[in-house]
């Protein structure tokens, strides 16, 4: 097995050092993303729900636009929406009851 000169053990170390550093900041941030949630949870927020527009604000009008159709399309093959035939509504869908 080869030895790394020390230049280059010196600069390994600094990257291992670096992303430790940054796996405790990482962890630290967590707690406090969690800790906010469980603020908004005991004044009565829905946490599920504020996930979900998180995830949705992250994506683009059109990448929304694309996985909401994707997702349509696929609960009404299952039998999960029922088409609207109404010419105020046309093109929507409502859940099926069940």
């Amino acid at each position: 097995m080869s030895t790394l000169q020390a230049s280059t053990q010196a600069q390994l170390r600094q990257f291992i050092e670096q992303i430790e550093r940054l796996e405790e900041e990482k962890k630290a941030i967590a707690s406090d993303i969690r800790d906010k949630f469980a603020e908004a949870k005991a004044l009565g927020f829905d946490v599920k729900a504020m996930r979900k527009i998180i995830q949705l604000r992250k994506k683009s009008a059109v990448e929304r636009q694309e996985e909401e159709g994707v997702l349509e399309v696929y609960m009404h093959a299952l039998g999960m929406l029922n088409e609207l035939v109404d010419d105020d509504a046309a093109g929507t869908y409502v859940e099926a009851a069940e």
